[in-house]
């Protein structure tokens, strides 16, 4: 049934691809007059059902697509996206391979740099490889109830279907890489160890420990470096690229105000309360709070102190108003989804959170395709 929904009629194809060939042309000095290439494009589609796109095409595209991620407040350096073209690419071991080497490219030593590999396209014949694990590094989730769930709660289900489906488990702490699971052309699902070379991650340390401060020891957190999305869809023109993992660079909240303090991630407020000594019987002595804006303390200084790329949520605000300004100088509009761009954390602190935002959907774009969240949560894998 989902493969039907990744299909699109030729009719379709042409209006996306005619909408895209002229903003490519538009848009990419020296590429020409269109008309040229509308037509081959058009021949294409009329002899085989789809059209390949050419590498400058496909950059091109893969970046607009950053550019219009109405949900990402990093958007100001979109036309910095390296791109990895990787379209011949359709089976399980050649896809998992690469996508562990975009992630050594990507890490950079702790210069993290925006990354995406793209592998071969769904065709009238057939669909293109699949990613099921959300992003390319995940940390596993061990427990039968969500109250017990060692190490990320989120990921309990897909870990239970990894350890059915064959996988011996990691250590059994709150950090074991789960596998990268990926479906080839004509294939089944399969999963592969990730390596650990592949992986830099962070040890999380307080500030105050560096001096000696009381309380403040290692906690025994860490995280790592590169956040890689990869069960999204790059569309292009009309064509679908369904294995596309892409990454930036980690806004400092995203690790201590949503991974490791959600209540149905790591859960870890109440653990730094106590660790901070609060009096944690009443909301009102705002003891979440103080213990959130501590843990997010001890990210930023704990990937500062590592040398890994990291932003704050107060600068990257200013930066994305920025890329407004200047995509408004180039006359071009600006998508966002209000409730995604403004920090979790002192929203009203930060410039974007006085202001309304239009969330148009414009293509090319990065889109959740239908049963991409199951297949992240590891349903019908076994």
């Amino acid at each position: 049934m989902e493969i039907l929904q990744r299909r699109s009629t030729t009719a379709q194809v042409w209006g996306a691809a005619e909408e895209f060939i002229r903003l490519f042309h538009r848009e990419t000095p020296g590429a020409g007059d269109p008309r040229t290439r509308l037509a081959a494009v058009r021949a294409e589609l009329a002899e085989s059902g789809t059209y390949r796109h050419t590498p400058q095409e496909l950059v091109h595209g893969a970046r607009v697509a950053w550019r219009n991620s109405n949900r990402c407040i990093g958007r100001l350096y979109w036309n910095s996206l390296r791109v990895r073209d990787r379209r011949g690419l359709t089976d399980s071991d050649a896809i998992a391979a690469e996508c562990f080497e975009h992630l050594r490219e990507a890490t950079n030593g702790g210069r993290v740099r925006p990354t995406i590999t793209v592998f071969a396209p769904d065709t009238p014949q057939s669909p293109g490889p699949l990613i099921w694990s959300e992003q390319l590094v995940r940390y596993a989730g061990y427990g039968d109830h969500h109250s017990v769930t060692v190490g990320d709660a989120r990921n309990a289900p897909l870990t239970e279907a990894l350890l059915r489906l064959g996988w011996s488990g990691g250590a059994g702490t709150p950090f074991d890489l789960l596998p990268l699971v990926v479906q080839g052309v004509d294939d089944k699902p399969r999963w592969f160890d990730t390596p650990a070379d592949a992986v830099l991650e962070v040890p999380i340390r307080h500030p105050d420990a560096d001096g000696g401060g009381d309380g403040w020891a290692d906690w025994g957190l860490r995280w790592h470096a590169v956040p890689a999305i990869s069960n999204m869809c790059l569309e292009i023109g009309g064509i679908h690229y369904p294995a596309a993992p892409f990454n930036g660079w980690y806004m400092g909240t995203e690790i201590g105000a949503r991974n490791l303090a959600d209540a149905d991630r790591y859960n870890l407020l109440p653990a730094v309360g106590r660790r901070l000594g609060l009096d944690t019987s009443s909301d009102r002595s705002l003891w979440k709070d103080r213990a959130l804006v501590e843990l997010n303390r001890a990210v930023l200084h704990s990937f500062d102190r590592a040398e890994v790329t990291i932003a704050d949520h107060h600068t990257e605000s200013r930066r994305f108003l920025t890329h407004l300004e200047r995509e408004e100088r180039r006359g071009r509009d600006v998508g966002a989804d209000w409730s995604w761009i403004v920090p979790p954390i002192s929203g009203s602190a930060t410039p974007v959170f006085h202001r309304t935002y239009e969330d148009r959907q414009v293509s090319p774009a990065y889109v959740h395709h239908p049963g991409a969240q199951d297949r992240a949560q590891g349903r019908d894998l076994v």
